[in-house]
């Protein structure tokens, strides 16, 4: 790819067509120098893989316009600088785009194009698309059709695939990234959008009715159903999907944050593995913001309790903390629809501070066969962002009166992607006052190997998308196998998710799982059933 082209010749930039994604500004870039920089630090890639558009109107890297116009197809990056200094990247790979000479209207009208024809996605295993940035390009799309036209949008997470990236390595699993998007394009029709999302997740963007749209992801779902070969080895992935249609009127973002929510709730139980928003749901979420204001200072959301038991001797040795909220109209609701609501109304940390210490608090005046339990309790990506985390988060456990050793902070994977030095150290001035951490749905994101090799862990939570159908499934067992080798080999303790059964719990034991939790035990409990329950747990 353009490997021999030196770094000084120049075309002009009317001559280039690319396919363009992606955008970064960067005001003030004083060279192009400054912006491969840019580039290269984003993406890994160096100038042999950078299209360089600067503007004067010149591309470097490409020997002259003819070979602009072929190879623009194929950068990794372009680089376009307009006249007043600001500066675009882009991640090239699915939206075909002519770029005109490099004003400020020529890259607006760009963009504005990228977001409403995009028609492939190459998948280059160096793209690292950011959550927010293809939320941008499915929001353009959204916006550039009519307001009341019917449009869906999917969030598509691959199963299983971080067990692939351990197994055979971080190039394969980008290998298979590409064949899955490959897949989904082949699927989808002309004018829709198909994103990299963050980790192995695709969000899809569609303007079709809502029965073709649902013919749409059955047609995903078989497509990625089928095996993947990688060489002679063959993988079987899967995947669960969030599904939302468009309300009249709905917002791009609205729509793209309820297709999250169905994927969460899809995520959450072991079946359907396709979730869709219910039509209506935008007033219903915009009521729940606006209660969940009253709901917090009224005190109205309440804990519920899932044990832990330790498969050596089948004795409750913790709880998970679960938040409820019995919504006079909507009904019970769980975590899920609490964390999306509190985005919406900017309630996030008001919301993750009133759990966590309200979980703490009453794990605290527990007696008798309660005293003992260890209670994990969940830490949100918005909370490792705060600069005081750690603090404030020992603050709330000496505010309960929890004894220390006591207390496990349970991160989610995707509260872990955006500073990994940063997130250890905060980690561990927890773990150097007492508190343990786990990591938790561990499979289900994209960086869980780095996440093991760079966090300070205590515990390994196995997500129950991974746990499930192990005594039927021989693949299931191996990977579950693999995950608890790797964990044995790191000093790690394991808590295996969703375990409904005898078998699947023998199974688990037999394989060296430390812990699991699941309905074979109990589902959420509030304190009186938690209570009762250990009271039957005794010897």
């Amino acid at each position: 790819m353009l490997r021999d082209s030196p770094p000084h010749t120049v075309a002009p930039v009317s001559k280039i067509a690319g396919d363009i994604v992606d955008v970064i500004l960067a005001p003030g870039a004083e060279s192009l120098a400054a912006l491969v920089d840019l580039a290269g630090g984003r993406a890994g890639t160096d100038w042999a893989d950078v299209l360089l558009v600067d503007a004067r109107g010149g591309a470097s890297l490409l020997a002259d316009a003819e070979a602009a116009a072929v190879h623009a197809r194929q950068a990794v990056l372009a680089i376009v600088a307009d006249h007043a200094g600001a500066a675009a990247a882009y991640d090239a790979g699915a939206t075909h785009v002519a770029v005109g000479e490099p004003t400020s209207e020529s890259l607006a009208l760009a963009l504005r194009y990228a977001g409403r024809y995009a028609r492939r996605l190459r998948g280059n295993g160096r793209m690292r698309r950011a959550g927010e940035l293809a939320e941008g390009a499915v929001a353009r799309f959204i916006a550039a059709g009519d307001p009341v036209e019917p449009a869906t949008v999917a969030v598509v997470a691959i199963t299983h695939f971080d067990t692939v990236n351990a197994a055979f390595g971080r190039e394969v699993g980008d290998q298979l990234l590409r064949e899955a998007a490959g897949r989904l394009t082949a699927v989808l029709p002309p004018y829709a959008v198909i994103e990299r999302d963050q980790g192995a997740q695709f969000i899809i963007a569609v303007r079709e009715d809502v029965e073709a749209a649902r013919r749409r992801i059955a047609a995903i779902e078989g497509a990625l159903a089928r095996c993947f070969m990688l060489g002679r080895e063959e993988a079987w992935l899967g995947a669960r999907i969030g599904v939302a249609h468009r309300d009249d009127g709905e917002a791009a973002g609205s729509l793209v944050a309820r297709a999250r929510e169905a994927l969460t709730a899809a995520a959450a139980g072991d079946a359907p593995q396709v979730r869709v928003a219910p039509q209506g749901h935008i007033a219903a979420g915009l009521d729940l913001a606006a209660d969940l204001h009253r709901a917090i200072d009224r005190r109205e959301i309440d804990i519920l309790f899932q044990p832990q038991v330790a498969l050596a001797t089948d004795r409750i040795t913790g709880v998970e903390a679960l938040a409820r909220w019995e919504h006079p109209k909507h009904g019970v609701l769980g975590a899920g629809t609490l964390f999306a609501a509190a985005e919406r109304a900017g309630l996030g940390l008001a919301l993750s501070e009133h759990i966590q210490l309200l979980a703490l608090t009453r794990a605290a005046a527990w007696e008798g066969a309660l005293a003992n339990l260890r209670v994990a309790v969940n830490v949100t990506a918005a909370d490792l962002a705060r600069w005081d985390f750690a603090p404030h988060f020992m603050a709330l456990v000496e505010r309960a009166g929890i004894d220390p050793a006591r207390v496990t902070a349970e991160v989610t994977e995707s509260g872990l992607v955006t500073d990994l030095p940063l997130a250890s150290t905060r980690l561990e001035a927890l773990r150097a006052r007492g508190l343990r951490v786990a990591i938790d749905d561990f499979g289900t994101g994209y960086s869980s190997l780095a996440y093991l090799k760079a966090l300070p862990l205590d515990y390994l939570k196995i997500d129950r998308s991974l746990t499930q159908d192990i005594t039927g499934a021989p693949r299931a067992r191996v990977v579950v196998r693999g995950i608890l080798a790797i964990a044995e080999g790191l000093g790690l303790q394991t808590i295996a998710e969703g375990v409904e059964n005898v078998a699947e719990r023998d199974l688990l034991a037999d394989e060296g799982c430390t812990y699991y939790q699941g309905f074979l035990c109990a589902g959420p409990l509030d304190e009186r059933a938690l209570a009762r329950l250990m009271e039957d747990d005794r010897p």
